[in-house]
Order: structure tokens, then C-alpha cells, then sequence
């Protein structure tokens, strides 16, 4: 798996993380959803890892952890962006958006 960091997401996650200590990671969050396989890419800084599941993908940026046993549900080349007009993240590939409204929850409270 590639992800690739825009610039302009990649300032915003460092404004989002300034001060904080904790690991990034693409989390497919099912809370809420009903079922595993209509779940939402989320961006999640969190003070801990799974060892069992979480794994680092190098970006162009920092590292972004996801978990193995839901990287079925993502494509091979990820691009994390941030929309201006909406103030959002946004999870694409190359045919889709993954997640065009992509929140940063940070866990690490």
C-alpha cells in the first residue's frame, strides 16, 4: 500500500498533532455503522498501537499506521488531502473518494 500526503493535509495534520505525542493512523471506524464493510476512513492520533493489527505505511510525510485486518476495505494507492471549501480531510484513490469529508479525531485525551 502508498500513501501519498498532500502539502496543504500535511500542514494541517502538523497544526492538529502540534504539542501532542501519539501516532497517526487511517482508522476504518465501523462505531455506529452496522456492519464492518460500511465503514468510514477516519484519521486518528492515538496514544497507543495494536501490535497484533496496526501496521506503518511510509508516506512522502510522517507515518500513518492502519490496521491489516481492514485494509481489505482500502485501495492500494491512498492520497490524504484537505479540502479548503469544506475544512476537511479527504481520503481518494485514483478512481474514487474513499472519504471526501474525513475527520482527525484526536484520541490521545
Amino acid at each position: 500500500m502508498n500513501i501519498t500526503i498532500t502539502e496543504i493535509a500535511a500542514q494541517k495534520i502538523t497544526e492538529k498533532i502540534s504539542g501532542k505525542q501519539g501516532f497517526l493512523k487511517l482508522k476504518y471506524d465501523i462505531e455506529g455503522c452496522g456492519c464492518v464493510v460500511s465503514g468510514v476512513p477516519t484519521l486518528w492520533l492515538v496514544n497507543e498501537l495494536d501490535e497484533d493489527d496496526d501496521t506503518a505505511i511510509e508516506t512522502n510525510g510522517q507515518t500513518v499506521y492502519i490496521e491489516k485486518s481492514k485494509a481489505v476495505f482500502l485501495d492500494e494507492e491512498l492520497k490524504i488531502d484537505f479540502s479548503k471549501g469544506s475544512n476537511t480531510f479527504q481520503l481518494k484513490s485514483v478512481g474514487q473518494y474513499l472519504n471526501p469529508r474525513m475527520a482527525f479525531v484526536d484520541k490521545t485525551k
